[in-house]
């Protein structure tokens, strides 16, 4: 504990050292460019399928604006959604010594929240509305604690692959790639405490929980994975790009074999995090063959 509370503190002064105005940070650009790509080429959903060659360069352009919207709509429900569960845990009995964390951390999500809602907002007009997976229950609230920061840990490893990527970018607008590289700043202390403590409450359940519930909590947190993924493939940003039959072409894409390539790019760091953590059993995802050896 007196190792964990100095890994704590030295967070707590990372963030306080690196603390920056959000609402000052931004100097948002009045419109963004449409004839440009809004979202890094191998980043799109439709990406190694045949469909990409057969996309006209004004529609991929078009396509990338809203799956660009659509990854920045899924960032503030996601964020909404694990500020919830974090404030419930401010002050709880058993996480005391995390609490000075948990508020830097509910200050620079609720920022994060802010700043993707505006984006959307100025330069898509809306918000995609948010289809949430159903929330695992046990009635055990240890292994309520580990589900909660599993699921957060999840999302930010597989936005934060996101947000790396077109930071990198210097093929995108500066606006875009300020947005993913700051969140990425941030994302970087949030992804390194997650780490820890999803490793602490397994551990501190593991040795308790019989095998058949180990692979419960396996599976759930696997569909996870897959769920998060596929939202990325979304019928209301095919219409906006104006692709034709835009549930089939969902189905059409989402059932290329060649997307899961990039699918396991995507999550195959906190996969590997995971199995040599011991929480998950293997490294194969529902709806993917077994991935090359790479954990």
């Amino acid at each position: 504990m007196t190792e964990l509370r100095a890994f704590l503190q030295r967070l707590c002064e990372m963030a306080t050292e690196n603390y920056y105005n959000p609402y000052r940070t931004f100097s948002w650009s009045e419109t963004l460019p449409d004839d440009t790509l809004w979202m890094t080429a191998d980043l799109l959903s439709v990406c190694g399928t045949s469909a990409a060659s057969q996309i006209e360069p004004s529609t991929l352009q078009r396509l990338s604006k809203w799956e660009s919207i659509n990854f920045y709509s899924l960032n503030v429900h996601g964020i909404r959604e694990l500020l919830i569960e974090v404030v419930k845990r401010v002050q709880m009995p058993g996480f005391e010594d995390f609490s000075e964390f948990f508020h830097h951390f509910i200050g620079e999500e609720n920022e994060h929240m802010w700043f993707f809602a505006e984006f959307c907002n100025r330069y898509g007009g809306k918000i995609y509305p948010s289809v949430g997976l159903k929330t695992a229950t046990s009635g055990d609230m240890s292994i309520e604690h580990f589900l909660v920061f599993a699921r957060i840990l999840l999302f930010e490893e597989i936005v934060d692959f996101y947000n790396q990527r077109m930071a990198g970018d210097n093929t995108l607008h500066e606006m875009i790639r300020q947005v993913n590289r700051i969140h990425h700043q941030d994302e970087s202390r949030h992804i390194a405490f997650g780490r820890r403590v999803v490793s602490l409450l397994y551990h501190k359940i593991g040795d308790e929980m019989r095998a058949a519930k180990k692979r419960e909590l396996e599976a759930y947190l696997k569909s996870y994975i897959t769920f998060s993924l596929r939202s990325l493939y979304s019928p209301s940003v095919y219409s906006d790009a104006g692709i034709p039959n835009p549930h089939q072409f969902r189905n059409e894409i989402l059932n290329s074999a060649s997307r899961r390539k990039y699918e396991w790019d995507a999550v195959k760091k906190i996969v590997s995090f995971f199995v040599n953590s011991g929480i998950f059993q293997d490294p194969v995802l529902p709806g993917f063959s077994t991935p090359s050896q790479e954990i």
